[in-house]
């Protein structure tokens, strides 16, 4: 969040009013600023953005994050690759790259998957600029398979998805350190650690995140032991996986946040790739997509040679 951020929790008797009318009654923000900032995904219920018309319940926690003040952000299409996976009338689903900013904010005003989407998409959005509808994120060097709502029909209904938890994301993480063979959870909540904006840390008080791991396979001995992980978080918390693989004592490799301070992998950026997503669209039912692993994760795992252990990654994560 922003400094310009706020974070607003829904009593009791005051479920059932529509955010933007809720929210600006309880801000200093128009209600047609608060449209614009819910449209452009920066109003959050649980971590996932809702449209003006969502429906506060009691007990949400409603989060605001308000640019702050400064040049207007370009939206201009950009000639940037990107790997569709899918496309319909209603989505688009790509395989984003490392290194690659998803939105424009300040300091990353231009180069995004957001530019490089904007002319694909043009025209088809019914917003006041064609910008696509971004329902969830990856960070800039996590790699991997997304989902881009190109409508408001779309935006809406992947939205109530990942907010009622019935989307499912599933994740590649090398660590450091070995699991064992069986799953695990690490039911933990998360906040921004007040000390370093960069980093989330778990910490009572903070919001509620759960994530689900398996080992998939483990690779070599003694301080240089990693294992290949298959992750399915059940909440989307920035930095989830991260944290909360850091805080079980399994940091990712090559992770410069959350991971070991002397990383001698020379990967360059955390091993974590968003492998698969499943997700009902609006006209074609519900649908898994896979975004194959990137190329310097498949050298870096060649790179360690035979597995000492192996499981089925496509077996049920506890």
């Amino acid at each position: 969040m922003s400094e310009g951020g706020q974070r607003i929790a829904v009593r009791a008797d005051e479920g059932g009013e529509r955010v933007d009318r809720f929210l600006a009654e309880r801000t200093q923000l128009s209600r047609s600023a608060i449209t614009r900032l819910a449209r452009d995904g920066h109003v959050t219920v649980r971590g996932a953005p809702v449209e003006p018309a969502y429906r506060v319940r009691a007990g949400d926690d409603i989060a605001v994050d308000v640019p702050p003040e400064g040049p207007a952000l370009s939206l201009e299409a950009e000639d940037i690759p990107i790997e569709a996976l899918y496309e319909d009338d209603d989505v688009i689903v790509v395989n984003k790259p490392a290194d690659l900013v998803v939105h424009p904010a300040y300091g990353h005003s231009s180069g995004t998957l957001v530019n490089a989407l904007v002319a694909r998409i043009a025209g088809s959005t019914g917003r006041e600029a064609a910008r696509p509808g971004i329902v969830h994120r990856l960070d800039k060097d996590t790699s991997g398979v997304m989902v881009i709502a190109k409508n408001d029909l779309a935006h809406v209904a992947l939205a109530r998805q990942l907010q009622g938890r019935t989307a499912r994301k599933e994740y590649l993480a090398l660590v450091w350190g070995d699991p064992g063979g069986d799953p695990a959870v690490v039911d933990a909540p998360l906040l921004r650690d007040p000390g370093d904006r960069r980093r989330m840390v778990v910490r009572a008080g903070g919001r509620e995140a759960m994530t689900r791991f398996a080992r998939i396979a483990a690779f070599g001995d003694g301080a240089r032991r990693q294992a290949l992980l298959l992750v399915r978080p059940v909440t989307g918390r920035t930095h989830q996986i991260r944290a909360h693989l850091a805080f079980a004592r399994f940091p990712i490799v090559g992770d410069p946040v959350y991971g070991r301070k002397s990383d001698p992998s020379g990967l360059g950026r955390q091993f974590l790739h968003a492998w698969r997503l499943t997700v009902r669209l609006p006209h074609a039912g519900e649908r898994t997509f896979t975004a194959p692993l990137a190329a310097d994760l498949r050298a870096h795992l060649a790179g360690l040679g035979a597995p000492r252990e192996t499981a089925d990654p496509f077996r049920e994560v506890a």
